[in-house]
């Protein structure tokens, strides 16, 4: 088997194959979110324009010493690592390679800085990243052809979560169906725009959000076909190359384009009362990414997003904005990141 390390200097390919792959997971968030409905084999229909950010968790991943797969995990509490979906990934990517790899088994340590159960498919990007670096680690570029290894991918991907197929893009995209069919957006025109993100401490099930919206009618959308609208409207213009100017002058449409708002509201008491809060401090417009709880505000840069990220800190010092859960909120000012045209293909090198 041929190890293709994050190195590419000089030295012998002996020398190389112990070096760790390193892979970045970014987070992602919906700039837009329409559900349509719920489909015959209990998913539901997406419309929505995502991005990642710049705000990422890191995976390394080396030959394990033994014979089973680990993981290390680094950064919060994360629960059990044998549930962890970067340990599921090395398995479903193993399955779906078959004999046709050297499927050795993989120690990991993945670098935890994305909050979990936020919104923003931290576990999702772990899984997409945990593919890619095993097909590394096996070396599936030099054993099967790119078309192989693209549908290896893919149809692995799906199989571990609707939200992985989109970071297999690189970059901001149109995901429809259950999250299968994931058009790439080109790159916005301009500097990257600023997102401040606060993330309440408590955990909003993706699964529990969806239940509520088919169960409780207080969770209905208040105007779907206005969501969708929005939507279509922002890939439209995405593809004929929007600018950093153009979204942000859209946020205040963005920032009630998520279908799941009411259901996230309902799944966590107190973060209506949370947006609406930050609204007023901040005078901006305040969005949901997925099923929440994560609010994020749009801003032309990431200095403007720092600043609101103190406002933010100081309102909730002093009593006016008051926050669910147990702990301080995550408070974070990132940006939107660029396209990452070669993170998750089987190259040897670190993503950028």
């Amino acid at each position: 088997m041929r190890w293709k390390g994050d190195v590419t200097d000089g030295r012998t390919r002996a020398d190389r194959r112990l070096g760790p792959v390193v892979r970045v997971a970014p987070a992602k968030l919906n700039l837009t979110l329409a559900v349509a409905g719920r489909r015959p084999d209990g998913f539901h229909e997406l419309h929505s324009v995502m991005v990642p950010l710049g705000l990422a968790d890191r995976l390394s991943v080396a030959p394990a010493a033994g014979v089973h797969d680990t993981l290390r995990l680094e950064g919060g509490d994360l629960g059990p690592a044998a549930d962890n979906l970067v340990l599921r990934a090395f398995a479903a990517v193993r399955a779906a390679a078959g004999r046709r790899l050297d499927a050795v088994p993989l120690a990991a340590r993945l670098e935890k800085r994305i909050p979990v159960a936020a919104g923003l498919a931290g576990g999702s990007s772990d899984a997409a990243a945990a593919v890619a670096a095993a097909l590394v680690a096996w070396d599936a570029a030099g054993v099967l052809d790119p078309a192989e290894v693209a549908e290896m991918q893919a149809r692995t991907a799906l199989q571990l979560g609707s939200d992985v197929p989109f970071f297999l893009a690189g970059g901001a995209a149109l995901v429809t169906g259950r999250g299968e069919r994931v058009e790439p957006l080109p790159p916005l025109d301009g500097a990257a725009p600023g997102l401040l993100l606060v993330t309440p401490a408590i955990r909003a099930e993706t699964a529990t959000v969806f239940a509520i919206l088919d169960a409780d009618p207080m969770a209905a959308p208040s105007d779907p076909r206005s969501t969708r609208a929005s939507s279509e409207h922002l890939a439209a213009e995405w593809r004929t190359g929007l600018g950093t100017d153009g979204l942000v002058a859209r946020a205040g449409v963005l920032g009630t384009a998520n279908d799941l708002a009411n259901a996230a509201d309902i799944a966590v008491p107190g973060l209506r009362a949370m947006r609406r809060a930050l609204g007023r401090r901040l005078g901006r417009p305040v969005g949901l990414s997925g099923s929440g709880p994560t609010l994020w505000v749009l801003y032309a840069s990431e200095r403007e997003a720092a600043s609101a990220a103190e406002v933010v800190r100081s309102g909730l010092e002093s009593g006016e904005i008051a926050a669910p859960g147990a702990g301080r909120p995550f408070i974070l000012a990132t940006t939107i990141a660029a396209a990452r045209n070669r993170q998750h293909q089987p190259s040897g090198k670190e993503a950028t």
